[in-house]
């Protein structure tokens, strides 16, 4: 960042020249970027940046800013950029390599939750199996809004798993929560099968084709392993769908979140394995959500 007009660096300074800046590198939304920016670089909330015009920006603090602006003018997720993401009532930490999570899946975690109170009703405890965890925002939203919960929650991807593991611990849920590193289910213990209450994931769901046309945020940043599904974008669902039934209860239930064209068949495919099958739609009426009950 070159110097300002006056040699020092204020907060109303680098904001005006920050929007500038992402405006001319065609950031859908500069303003907003800018405020998370500097929030980031200063300490200060998004609220307070305005209650503090006039604060000059020390070295220091101009050196991490340039660094967060240089990189979300190459069009990298602020996510990344911050490192954190706020996700229903938690904050997360977020890197590069691990999936940024969704708004929209913070109603996954709601569909989740009808299974989670029904056990509590019935047992007081509750069982829950987070498959492709990411950043364990599932696992750990559920955890950190229910007692009695004990969730045990998978990745193949050893970076996940240590994002994850680093996630629960900052929230002090690390000994309610059980990270395995495995494809799916093949690390769970042979004694955990058949017991859980909920099985819940947000697998990789896009159709391979579709990935050419996802927005340059996530295709040039987010990692792939976590995104194609496959030709259909249900290869890994056609997985959990005949696995789950071994892992729940009688009675438990299997929620996931998939690509919207893919829902009908989705459903389809859980005939024979399942009962009372459920579409649901997100909150902009697009189906999202596949729900379903263990015969």
């Amino acid at each position: 960042m070159a110097s300002s007009g006056s040699g020092t660096w204020t907060v109303r300074t680098a904001l005006d020249w920050i929007v500038g800046y992402l405006t001319r590198k065609e950031d859908e939304h500069p303003r907003l970027s800018a405020e998370w920016l500097l929030s980031d670089a200063t300490g200060l909330s998004r609220v307070e940046l305005y209650a503090y015009f006039d604060r000059p920006l020390d070295a220091s603090e101009l050196a991490h800013l340039h660094d967060g602006v240089l990189r979300r003018g190459r069009g990298e997720p602020l996510q990344y950029v911050c490192g954190e993401v706020a996700f229903r009532h938690i904050i997360l930490r977020a890197q590069r390599g691990v999936l940024i999570p969704r708004p929209e899946t913070e109603m996954l975690v709601e569909e989740g939750l009808v299974a989670v109170d029904a056990a509590l009703a019935d047992r007081g405890e509750c069982q829950v199996l987070d498959l492709c965890t990411g950043s364990g925002n599932i696992a750990l939203s559920i955890l950190s809004e229910r007692d009695g919960v004990h969730a045990v929650a998978t990745d193949i991807s050893p970076l996940a798993m240590k994002l994850a593991t680093r996630n629960a611990s900052a929230l002090g849920l690390e000994k309610r929560i059980e990270l395995i590193g495995c494809d799916l289910a093949e690390g769970v213990p042979a004694d955990r099968w058949g017991t859980f209450d909920l099985v819940i994931s947000n697998p990789p769901y896009i159709p391979t084709d579709e990935l050419r046309n996802l927005p340059r945020e996530v295709g040039d940043f987010e990692p792939v392993l976590a995104l194609d599904g496959g030709r259909d974008g249900l290869d890994v669902f056609r997985r959990i769908v005949e696995v789950a039934p071994d892992l729940l209860r009688p009675g438990g239930m299997l929620v996931c979140e998939l690509h919207e064209e893919t829902l009908q068949a989705a459903a389809r495919l859980c005939e024979g394995y399942y009962e009372d099958v459920s579409v649901v739609r997100d909150l902009t009426g697009r189906e999202r959500f596949i729900r379903a009950i263990r015969v």
